[in-house]
């Protein structure tokens, strides 16, 4: 009866670490993907290409003087 008991405890326990790593995982997918960090990501990249942009205009512009 006692090794019973010890066995239901690590099943219960096996339950419970599997739940907590399927929301853990479930949470940080959903921080990655979340839209706002999307979008956010999106402007970082538009600005990115604004600014490469003009680091060749002025290149150019020291270039050709």
């Amino acid at each position: 009866m006692f090794s019973a008991s010890q066995e239901s405890v690590a099943i219960r326990n096996y339950i419970l670490a599997l739940a907590s790593a399927a929301m853990m995982g479930i949470l940080v997918s959903e921080l990655y993907n979340q839209p706002d960090r999307i979008a956010q990501q999106g402007r970082l990249d538009n600005y990115s290409r604004f600014i490469s942009v003009g680091l060749v205009s002025q290149a150019q512009k020291a270039i050709y003087r």
